[in-house]
């Protein structure tokens, strides 16, 4: 089953509070979506570490209910 964009929203809220977040679903199958976050917990991380730690948010989904993330991530 395929994840919707609020579940993946609630997550990575979840796990990045005071993140600014968007999410856009790219393919319109609830599959395909790119992420865009903006946090403090960001700063000083490199580019793979913030990703890891998105990855670490999505608690095991990715590959699975989620197909397919697009991230963009930085520091705010």
């Amino acid at each position: 089953m395929a994840m919707q964009a609020e579940e993946l929203e609630a997550l990575l809220r979840e796990a990045f509070a005071d993140a600014d977040i968007s999410i856009e679903d790219l393919a319109g199958d609830g599959d395909h979506y790119r992420a865009r976050i903006r946090s403090p917990a960001f700063a000083g991380k490199s580019r793979v570490a913030q990703h890891q730690m998105v990855y670490a948010a999505l608690q095991g989904r990715m590959g699975g209910q989620l197909h397919a993330l697009a991230l963009d991530t930085a520091a705010k």
